[in-house]
């Protein structure tokens, strides 16, 4: 096998649960890149050790010059998971990536030349090519300004309104490095001083919908931004239980909205649970299986009423 060129002083968090060949095809595209991270840390919430296995064998191939760690997971759930790992990394940045990626040539290698080409980025994260910011049709432009108040050229990149967050846009015009107002956690490095202890909030348990959001929002009050727009990777996003329950997703999503508002963007005024309100409407009206989601929807605002 040939080795990679450079080890980048990176420690890769990678949470993974009861899907060890997705796993595997992940690590096998990491391989291909020329430069790896120093450290490797899965963290696995299976009930069996098939990961662990692979763990153990890709860590041979690539030792000394990659430490790979598997540990089992003591709290279920991405965010939870993504903690424990940074717990106990030892590098001076964070690469948070998922277990379903595939990663395009010199992905990596551009990630990382794109947060040293500048001290002030505290993130960067890679252009998803199969999700990313498509031109909104007219009826959803017109919500994209109501919920920033006002238009724009573009909404790429751009968190609006109650915590209505937006992917980047890839355009042949723009430069491979162009400021954003979030991350994702799909496949970003993160300086370790820009990062919280721990980096996800307690409230983000199972599939952990918006924890990226809040995370990239706190990073943001100090640092800056960037998505690497040549670093590639494509998300072969997986079905899963956590998934499957539409009403529970729903109650999810309004529930962690809700605190990603109030909390990492301090917005409270009577406009914002306005545009709130006219958000989740939208959606509702936008989606299918519409008596789960509402169920979940009704089951959130009677938690949201309880903590009052």
């Amino acid at each position: 096998m040939t080795r990679p060129l450079q080890c980048l002083p990176l420690s890769a968090v990678l949470p993974t649960k009861d899907r060890a060949p997705v796993l595997l095809r992940t690590l096998k595209s990491l391989t291909a890149q020329s430069v790896l991270p120093a450290e490797l840390i899965v963290v696995d919430g299976s009930m069996d050790d098939g990961a662990n296995a692979m763990v153990e064998q890709w860590a041979a191939d690539f030792a000394p010059a990659t430490k790979a760690i598997w540990l089992r997971a003591t709290t279920f759930g991405a965010a939870a998971q993504r903690n424990q790992g940074v717990a106990i990394a030892t590098q001076p940045f964070v690469w948070f990536f998922d277990d379903d990626i595939l990663f395009e040539p010199e992905c990596v290698a551009r990630l990382w030349r794109a947060i040293e080409s500048d001290e002030a980025l505290g993130g960067v994260n890679a252009m998803i090519v199969n999700q990313r910011y498509q031109p909104p049709g007219r009826v959803s432009r017109m919500m994209f300004a109501l919920m920033s108040g006002r238009n724009e050229p573009t909404f790429a990149g751009k968190v609006l309104g109650p915590a209505v967050n937006l992917l980047p846009e890839d355009r042949d015009d723009l430069p491979e490095v162009v400021s954003t107002e979030w991350l994702n956690t799909t496949c970003t490095i993160y300086r370790r001083e820009a990062l919280p202890d721990p980096p996800f909030d307690s409230i983000f348990t199972g599939y952990s919908m918006m924890e990226d959001l809040t995370l990239s929002l706190r990073v943001a009050k100090r640092w800056r931004l960037a998505n690497a727009r040549t670093a590639r990777i494509y998300h072969d996003s997986q079905p899963g239980a956590h998934k499957a329950d539409s009403a529970a997703l729903a109650e999810m999503e309004l529930v962690n909205r809700h605190y990603v508002m109030t909390q990492a963007l301090g917005r409270t005024r009577g406009l914002d649970y306005a545009r709130l309100a006219l958000w989740e409407a939208f959606q509702f009206a936008c989606s299918g299986g519409k008596g789960a989601r509402l169920r979940g929807k009704l089951r959130a605002l009677r938690r949201l009423r309880a903590a009052l």
